[in-house]
């Protein structure tokens, strides 16, 4: 092919026209690597040391060749040098009195443009220009994917299985291409190709390949927009989605609130004989779905996510996230459900932890714990059990509540004055300040080093606990991992989020040790 100003230049344009509308990508980008092409098959000829680039004129077609070289100072001396001290780069640098000769108006920075005559290229250059087309265009198709697609993640959308490899479905979108992973189609789902789908797009990453995007039908978002798709008064807003638990293929609960009293959220879900859920069920292959209604009450919300069983008591221990459901004896495996899904499933969507117990469990449970806290009364403070088992029934729990109760709260209880007050609370702190003595005894004869006891976030009860499993520097607590702590001290009272944190500080010190070991040998 003879590249020149007369012969085919309106084919090029044309050509470019062509590629563009069939890949869907700017006209100016195959004219651009058209540009590169050329330019790189005039190197071949010229010199791959030159600088030479090409030009089409966007109107007529027209190529044109031109050689750049930089003015530098009078002077300018190379820093590369070949082995005979040659300079490296002198086709692309021209001294500023040579480059005055051919335009007057140069000056040191500026670019001196030379044009060339146009090039006849063979059959190899032609075919590198060709690859290089090529290659510009199946970037610049990528980029037009990832363009297209980066800001659609959180949507749904429709396609065709284009091929099946290794369990992971292929879905043609039209202008790209997706996929969907084995661990993300529903369970029992038997797709072939040139099958339709539903998916939702989970994530869209630039990668060297290309834009990959992965879609997902086990994500709870994807049951989520298909429920906006079928009910209006959710893509409207009326209706908020406020979580999603599922199982895929199974079974899933779904917890709504509708901002207008007037509009009730999981009829209007349910639709009428259950068409708009029965719409969702279908897409996702009979998964069996409980619409909850939402409380910003958990004690409420936990019973609605417990649905159908039913509830007849809560207890919620919020400082550990946990609530413990009481439900009667013949609803027990109802509220726990099939290998502990119904539970599994409100847990979930609740974010708590959930614990069952059957009314009997529970009365025989608080006995245990009455009896065992009344002990721990007439122990500590030296009175009858009568007298404990009243201050239990007043719901004090702890001899430091005891220490710290106000007098008349004491005094007000049935059977006490405020003389009988006044002394258990003063029992209560000679025992506190007893129980504090002797732990700082059992630390002195542990020998808990410095470092240890000085660390901010362990109880003086935790560092016993640890001195006496042979953890007494901080150096031995940084060594321990989560699942340890809580085997050596099992009461610490702390949650895994804490201890993670504990530990990662006890370990700072070692990463402040090999950041200046690194400085010295540097």
């Amino acid at each position: 092919m003879v590249i020149s100003t007369s012969f085919g230049n309106m084919e090029i344009l044309q050509i470019a026209d062509a590629v563009a509308r069939e890949k869907n990508i700017d006209k100016d980008v195959i004219l651009d690597a058209m540009e590169g092409s050329v330019a790189i098959a005039a190197r071949k000829k010229y010199g791959y040391d030159r600088n030479i680039r090409s030009q089409i004129d966007r109107k007529t077609g027209e190529i044109k060749l031109f050689r750049e070289t930089e003015v530098v100072d009078n002077d300018y001396q190379s820093e590369e040098l070949d082995e005979e001290g040659n300079p490296i780069n002198k086709e692309t640098k021209i001294l500023l009195k040579d480059a005055l000769e051919k335009d007057a108006d140069l000056k040191v920075g500026d670019f001196l443009i030379e044009p060339l005559p146009p090039i006849d290229l063979g059959r190899v250059a032609a075919q590198t220009a060709k690859q290089v087309i090529v290659q510009k265009v199946r970037e610049a198709e990528r980029e037009r994917q990832y363009e297209d697609f980066k800001d659609r993640v959180g949507e749904v959308i429709n396609g065709t299985v284009k091929r099946i490899e290794f369990g992971n479905i292929i879905v043609d979108l039209g202008n790209a291409e997706a996929v969907i992973q084995r661990n993300s189609v529903i369970r029992g789902e038997a797709f072939r190709v040139n099958d339709r789908i539903r998916a939702y797009i989970e994530n869209v990453s630039q990668e060297n390949k290309g834009p990959q995007i992965f879609l997902s039908r086990t994500a709870p978002e994807f049951m989520a927009k298909l429920f906006m798709q079928e009910v209006p008064e959710i893509y409207d807003g009326i209706i908020e989605i406020k979580g999603v638990a599922r199982e895929p293929g199974s079974r899933a609960k779904i917890a709504v609130v509708s901002n207008d009293s007037s509009i009730d959220p999981v009829g209007s879900c349910v639709g009428v004989r259950g068409a708009r859920v029965q719409a969702v069920i279908a897409e996702l292959q009979g998964e069996k779905i409980d619409i909850i209604q939402w409380s910003a009450d958990s004690a409420t919300f936990l019973v609605n996510a417990l649905a159908p069983a039913e509830v007849s008591k809560v207890v919620i221990d919020e400082e550990k996230e946990k609530i413990e459901a009481v439900v009667p004896e013949d609803q027990l495996s109802l509220a726990i459900g099939r290998r502990g899904q119904n539970v599994r499933l409100a847990s979930d969507l609740v974010g708590w932890k959930i614990d069952i117990m059957t009314e009997d469990d529970e009365a025989t449970r608080r006995t245990e714990e009455f009896h065992k806290v009344s002990g721990l009364f007439v122990e500590a403070l030296n009175v009858e059990e009568i007298i404990a088992q009243l201050l239990v029934a007043e719901d004090f729990s702890s001899v430091e509540e005891l220490a710290f109760a106000e007098i008349d709260e004491l005094a007000a209880i049935e059977g006490f004055d405020e003389d009988v007050a006044k002394e258990l609370q003063q029992r209560a702190k000679e025992y506190l300040e007893q129980k504090q003595e002797d732990v700082e005894t059992a630390l002195k004869k542990l020998k808990i080093k410095k470092d240890l006891l000085d660390f901010e976030g362990l109880s003086r009860e935790i560092l016993v606990a640890l001195g006496e499993n042979n953890i007494k520097s901080l150096d031995d607590f940084a060594d321990l991992a989560r699942d340890e702590f809580i085997e050596l001290v099992p009461k610490s009272g702390l949650k895994n989020p804490e201890i993670d944190e504990l530990i990662m500080q006890a370990r700072a010190h070692w990463f402040k040790d090999e950041e200046a070991e690194s400085k010295e040998k540097a």
